[in-house]
């Protein structure tokens, strides 16, 4: 594939209603979409091709050191320059992004926001479905929804109660300190212990709350999510040893080496993988392989991504290896209005795009009102 130009639209699309978690509250997403053109030579000549990817970093840094205007900065300065010098004398492919942005430290959404692009573009190339190249095994995949942290529990359980109806397949809450036995309790109280369920602090606790973490043991939840800070990978092993229920790690995981460490400390029984985090979705790939082969359990976390975002999250779930139920909600859990043909979960699931590349891209009357900025390179 030869690059012609990266586009870089920034879009904001309100949320259908605010989502809190134990370090912030949202009530719009300002997304980085990247949108690369080209040409791709096949065996019948060479044709033009056009691919998207999401970068899923935040407005403010406060998930992670990204955030959405030092994602486009870097891009538009550092990542975007070195893919095109290169091609000036070698190819740049989906697969050389890694080895030849290796030099900036750091940015993985970034970076992997480039990557899928690249792969959407490539893809539509050759006429091949991101799930299929990824080696999906799957057509469908549950669909999984994660509650906010609500203004008080009879709010949470008409929210949860709502999510239920509507039919997904599990549920995932956001706790925080002083947020976090009550309304584990509700849940199970209103709804029973048949109920797959669990819980994500983002980081929000100390090895200090161990005695009140254990607590939860009491409730037959799926597992715990990422309870201690990012860097605490010992602390979440002694914390695991002291827990009957599995922990899951997902901002400790940046790539396959601190999957594997984890996995090694007894840290992680469970780990969400999130391609953006991880630096694309061809790491993405490795930690599900490095997973299964020791039989760790993986699912497809969400950071509220637009259509293309969720598409391509969509393949990736469907994995042999992404055992339990992801982040992959319908759009209408969002917005009101996706930037694409809206994703609706049936019947607790989802299908697998089958279209070329990701199998989905923007709507161009809703993109219009919706951007904010574009930058052409």
């Amino acid at each position: 594939m030869h690059i012609e130009e990266i586009r870089l639209h920034t879009v904001r699309l309100p949320l259908v209603a605010p989502f809190t978690t134990s370090f912030s509250t949202q009530t719009e997403r300002n997304a980085l979409l990247v949108e690369v053109r080209g040409t791709f030579r096949t065996a019948d000549g060479v044709r033009d091709v056009l691919g998207w990817g999401e970068c899923v970093s935040g407005s403010d840094p406060f998930y992670s050191s990204e955030y959405v205007d030092g994602s486009r900065h870097v891009i538009e300065h550092y990542l975007a320059p070195a893919l095109l010098e290169r091609q000036s004398h070698t190819e740049v492919t989906a697969e050389t992004v890694s080895e030849i942005l290796g030099h900036v430290v750091g940015h993985p959404m970034a970076k992997a926001a480039l990557e899928i692009a690249i792969l959407d573009a490539e893809l539509h190339g050759r006429g091949e479905s991101l799930a299929r190249y990824l080696g999906a095994t799957r057509t469908s995949v549950p669909s999984a929804v994660s509650v906010g942290i609500q203004d008080s529990i009879p709010e949470l359980l008409d929210r949860v109660g709502g999510y239920l109806d509507e039919g997904y397949a599990r549920i995932k809450i956001k706790i925080k300190p002083g947020w976090d036995i009550e309304p584990v309790r509700a849940i199970r109280e209103r709804f029973g212990y048949r109920l797959p369920l669990q819980v994500d602090a983002n980081a929000a606790f100390t090895l200090v709350d161990a005695p009140l973490l254990r607590r939860l043991d009491e409730f037959n939840l799926l597992l715990i999510e990422q309870p201690l800070g990012e860097a605490d990978i010992r602390q979440h092993a002694k914390l695991a040893a002291e827990m009957s229920t599995p922990m899951c790690l997902d901002e400790s995981i940046v790539s396959a080496e601190s999957a594997a460490d984890a996995i090694s400390l007894g840290a992680a029984a469970v780990i969400n993988i999130k391609a953006g985090r991880v630096g694309g979705y061809l790491e993405a790939r490795k930690i599900h392989d490095l997973a299964r082969a020791l039989g760790v359990a993986v699912w497809c976390g969400g950071m509220l991504e637009t259509g293309i975002g969720r598409a391509a999250n969509i393949a990736l779930a469907a994995l042999p290896g992404f055992t339990l139920p992801g982040d992959i909600s319908s759009s209408s859990r969002f917005y009101a209005t996706d930037i694409t043909e809206p994703f609706v979960a049936s019947g607790g699931r989802m299908q697998v795009p089958t279209g070329p590349g990701i199998g989905a891209e923007p709507l161009p009357e809703v993109m219009r009102e919706v951007t904010t900025d574009v930058r052409v390179l």
